[in-house]
C-alpha cells in the first residue's frame, strides 16, 4: 500500500460514468417501472452507492477514505442507460476507484434485475469523466481523444 501520510489532506471529488445497452422493449420496462424484480433504478442506486463505500474491501491496496457524499445518477438514452456517479471526500488520496466501483456495481445491479427480460444487456464504457483535488490537481476527460 503507498504511504500517503505525507500528503495534504483536502476535499477530494470524482465523477465516473458507464453505460448499459439493452434492448428498446427492456429500456421501456425500466423506465415504466415494470422491471420483474421491482424499482430496478433505485436498487442500482443504493447498490452504486454502497459499492463506493466498500471499496477497500473489493480491491487490494485501495485506501479507506473518508467518503462525505456519494451520488448516483440515470439518464434515459435511446439505446440505454448512462450512470453516473459522483464521490467526495475530505482525505488524503482520491476517489477515483469509489466512483468507478459505484458505476461498476450501479451497472451490474441493473443487468440483475433485467437479465430474466434481456440477457444481452452489454454493459459499456465504464470510465472517470473527471477528479479534483489532491496534488495531481484538476483532470477532465477531453470530449473526443485524437
Amino acid at each position: 500500500m503507498v504511504d500517503v501520510s505525507e500528503k495534504a489532506e483536502t476535499e477530494r471529488v470524482a465523477v465516473a460514468s458507464g453505460f448499459v445497452r439493452m434492448l428498446p422493449e427492456t429500456l421501456a420496462m425500466l423506465v415504466e417501472g415494470r422491471a420483474p424484480k421491482g424499482d430496478a433504478m433505485a436498487v442500482a442506486r443504493v447498490a452504486g452507492i454502497g459499492a463506493a463505500k466498500r471499496v477497500p474491501e473489493l480491491i487490494p491496496l485501495c485506501h479507506p477514505v473518508r467518503t462525505t457524499g456519494a451520488e448516483v445518477s440515470f439518464e434515459i438514452e435511446p439505446t440505454g442507460v448512462r450512470i453516473v456517479a459522483t464521490v467526495r471526500a475530505f482525505d488524503r488520496t482520491g476517489v477515483e476507484m469509489e466512483a468507478l466501483a459505484a458505476v461498476s456495481v450501479a451497472a451490474l445491479t441493473l443487468y440483475d434485475m433485467l437479465k430474466a427480460v434481456d440477457r444481452g444487456m452489454v454493459i459499456e464504457g465504464v470510465q472517470l469523466e473527471e477528479k479534483r483535488g489532491g496534488r495531481s490537481g484538476h483532470w477532465r476527460r477531453e470530449a473526443v481523444r485524437g
